[in-house]
Formats: C-alpha cells, structure tokens, sequence
C-alpha cells in the first residue's frame, strides 16, 4: 500500500498532486476505472430480463413480470451492499484494498452468470453484488478526497466522474449487443453468454487499471494505522464468500419481503449516523438529518427511472416501432440514449450551475432534486401522451418519443444524482463519510427494488400491453410531481438544517 497511514478519526491531509485540466491527476484515473467498472455493470443491463425470459421461462410473456422482480432485486442488493462496503473501507481495510477485493468479486460474478443454469446465473449475480458494494461507494468516496471540503471545484470533479461512468455505460451496451448478435450469434437469440464474457474482461480492466494507477493516489484511500498488513484484508475476502450465499438468499425471496429489509437496514443506518452527527455536535446533527430526509427523496426517484432495464426495455421489446429509416435500432441501443445525454449535456449543467453562482441563482442541493424530481415526472407525462396518441394500426409508438423519455430523464438525473454524491462528502459525519455514501447507494437500491415490484405490475400476469403501460406510467407521472413540488416548498427548512452547505 502506497503512502502513509492516518489515524481513526483523524482526516488525511490533501497531498500536493499534478493538476490536468484544472483538476488533481488521480481523477482522472479514477474515471478511467469507473469508466471500465461501468461498461461491465451497464454492459449486461440491456440483457438481463430478456435473457431470463429467454432462457428460463422460453420466451413466454408471463415471465416478464418474474424478470422485472429480479432485475430490481438484483440492483437493490448491488446498492445495498455498499452500505457494508462503505464501512469496510472506512474501518476496516481502507478505501484502495476494498476496491481492488469489490473488482475481484465483480469480474468472478460477470463470468459465472455466462453459465446457463438457473442456480449458477443467481450465484454469479449474487457474487456481482457482493463485489460491487465493495467497489462501488468506495471509488466515489476517494474523488470526494482529492478535494478540500471548501474546493469550489469539488462538484465539477464529480459531473467529470460522474461522465466517465456515463461514456462506460453508452459503449457497452452497443458493443455488447453487437458481439452477441452479429459476431457471435447462430440463431435468432443473441448470444447472452458473450455480452456476460465481454462485461466480465471489462471489470478485469477496470481492476488492472486501478491496481496500477493507485500508487498516484500518495496515500489518500490508504487503510487506518495498525491495519496496513494482509491480515485484514484476508478476512473480508472470506466475510465476502460467505456472504454470497446471503445474497443468494435475498435473491431468492419476494421483492416485498426484500423492500421490508432493506427498509430496516435503512432505518439502522439513519440512527448509527445520527448518532455519530450527535457526538459531533448540534450542526453535524443537522446536516444529518438533512441528508436522510434527501435519502427519502432519492429512493422515489429511483423506483421510477430505473424502468430502463426492466419495463422499459419490454416495451420497446413489444410496443416501440424500432425501424428508423429503413433500419431496425436493436434494444441494447436504446440504454446508451440516458448516457450519451449525459455525455452531452453534463458540461452544458454544470456550466449553467457555475453561472447562476455568479449571480447568486444557483438552485440549493434540495431545489436541485426536486429539478430532476419534477424532470423525471415530465419524461413520464410525454411517455402517456406517446402511448394514448401516437399509436399505429398495430397498436405501436414510434421510436422517438421513447429516445426523447430517456433524454429528459438524464436532465432530470444530471440535477440529481452527481449532486447528491458531492452532498454525502459535504454531509456526512467526517469518520463516516464512507458509510454516508454507502446509504446513498443503499437509498438508490430501495428504490431498486421498488422499480422491479413497479415494473412488474406494468407488465402485469400476461405481458407488457398499452393498457397497462399507460396506467403504471400515469400513476409514476403524478407521483414524481407531487415529490418535486414538495421538496420545492420544504427546500428553505432543509437549507437551514445544512448550515451553508451549497
């Protein structure tokens, strides 16, 4: 482990780094291995309830509704895990070691899902979701510190990150989708297994990258004093085996009982680290309190927009016109629409922010969620309208109004989610900001969860139909409005509970 160790409690001095483009160097590595992390996790995403459908269930509609349940299961428990993972990193093997054990683990997962047994398939998903809460909150807690907690440039660092986890998830579901149906494909049905093999050599990248881009780091993400030997590191590989059957487990258990766990892990989390706001004092007990009540917000945002994976790509499956212009846009394509607008407008964001700071406009934290609340409700609103008028002689919407859905809900996501990763290092209590990050992730996995249980009733016994789709997005519609009006009115309360946090 390169660099020296810090003491509990004690924060780590910001070493002198080389500045590339305005930012210290290690971001730039640090997107470099979340870009290869992110090919592997959105590389199999666009595959994941087909490839049930298709395998288990022999292509019949009824299963739709099973595969929307285990695709928010799985990503609920790939969000809750980091809660732990959070904790690991922060008490017990440091930030780097936690990151290159998660990418083990992940790698491991990517391949066993490529078997096409039932059992095998859940414990490889199992595997990704132990090794991604390893990974995953950690690797967005060190570009947290490369930076003061009064650096102005901390959350254009963040939007920098938070692109290259964007540009990792338009490539691969395109290159994924053209592996398994052009290359490697001899029959009707993609070669699932391929687009499982290719994620997997992309988190092995994303491990190498890191493994020797660390040593720029000078110490930042380094473990406590006294924990430096392999000892430590040993046991977690071994707590991290065993908790794959866990997962397996959880895996295997209905979505509403998973949404009660995941519901107490929540509330256990929420009283550790107001706890620890306590012990610090009366404005750490308040920003506390503010970041929790934004947790509540971010998990209805994400039981909505997470129907790209689930009920969205069914619908595209069944009711979306795919041709354009005499060419069929394969369905991977349409999960790389969210980040390519990412790519596009994340700049264009980030700049407006930096703008309105100069004239004292700038939206505060809560006000900037009920922006992407209120975005994700208008993506919804358009996607009705899509479905009750634009309707074919085959009871099918054309492409476009699905690519657009997908782009309004990235503008909603870019006024949300980079800011929340930037409020968590800004909020959390200091010998915590780990596991801080680790209830962001796990809030985004409750909402998960919810988007599968959601998106199963979309689909309903029988299948996607227009119908159904029409009444499960309406009721998202109002839903996500209602939130964003809300946390517009409360935002003064929730400014005050921050204490000048911008």
């Amino acid at each position: 482990m390169s660099g020296a160790a810090i003491t509990p409690g004690q924060e780590a001095p910001i070493p002198e780094f080389k500045q590339i483009m305005g930012h210290p160097a290690p971001l730039w590595m640090l997107f470099m291995s979340e870009f290869w992390e992110r090919f592997a996790f959105y590389g199999i995403r666009w595959a994941l309830v087909l490839y049930i459908v298709s395998q288990f269930y022999g292509g019949d509609a009824s299963g739709q509704a099973d595969a929307s349940a285990t695709y928010g299961s799985y990503l609920a428990l790939v969000y809750a895990a980091a809660l732990f993972g959070g904790y690991v990193a922060d008490k017990v093997i440091g930030y780097q070691r936690s990151i290159l054990v998660g990418a083990v683990f992940m790698a491991a997962g990517l391949f066993m899902i490529s078997i096409p047994n039932h059992d095998v398939f859940n414990f490889g998903l199992a595997t990704i979701i132990v090794g991604n809460g390893l990974f995953k909150p950690n690797i967005s807690t060190m570009v947290g510190k490369l930076y003061s907690a009064a650096d102005s440039r901390r959350d254009s660092g963040f939007t920098i990150f938070y692109m290259g986890i964007n540009i990792g998830g338009m490539v691969a579901p395109m290159l994924t989708e053209y592996l398994a149906r052009k290359v490697f494909n001899v029959g009707n049905v993609p070669a699932y297994k391929i687009v499982f093999i290719a994620a997997g050599i992309g988190m092995l990248l994303s491990l190498i990258w890191f493994a020797i881009g660390r040593k720029m780091l000078k110490g930042i993400g380094a473990p406590i004093e006294g924990a430096e030997g392999p000892t430590r590191v040993i046991y977690v590989v071994i707590g991290g085996l065993c908790a794959v059957p866990l997962m397996y487990f959880f895996l295997s258990m209905s979505s509403t009982i998973l949404a009660w766990v995941l519901g107490v892990l929540f509330i256990g989390l929420s009283v550790i680290l107001f706890i620890e706001g306590l012990k610090n004092g009366n404005i750490a007990r308040d920003k506390v309190i503010a970041m929790m009540l934004i947790f509540v917000f971010n998990i209805l945002f994400w039981m909505f927009f997470e129907q790209a994976g689930s009920s969205f790509t069914f619908l595209t499956e069944k009711i979306v016109n795919r041709d354009a212009f005499g060419f069929e846009v394969p369905i991977a394509w349409y999960q790389s629409v969210n980040s390519l607008a990412i790519i596009l407008f994340a700049p264009v964001i980030a700049a407006i922010w930096v703008l309105l700071e100069r004239r004292k406009l700038n939206p505060s934290i809560p006000r900037k969620f009920g922006l992407g609340l209120i975005g994700n409700a208008v993506a919804f609103g358009f996607l009705v309208f899509a479905l009750k008028t634009m309707q074919d002689d085959k009871s099918m919407i054309p492409f476009w109004p699905l690519i657009l859905v997908y782009v309004i809900q990235s503008l909603g996501e870019l006024c949300l989610s980079p800011i929340g990763l930037s409020m968590v290092t800004k909020l959390a209590p200091v010998r915590l900001v780990g596991f801080g990050m680790g209830g962001w992730f796990l809030s985004t996995g409750i909402g998960n969860n919810l988007s599968g249980i959601f998106a199963g009733h979309v689909s309903g016994s029988t299948g996607m139909t227009v119908t159904s789709a029409i009444n499960g997005y309406t009721f998202g519609f109002y839903s996500l409005l209602g939130a964003g009006v809300v946390l517009f009115l409360i935002a003064p309360l929730m400014q005050k509970l921050m204490h000048g946090v911008k």
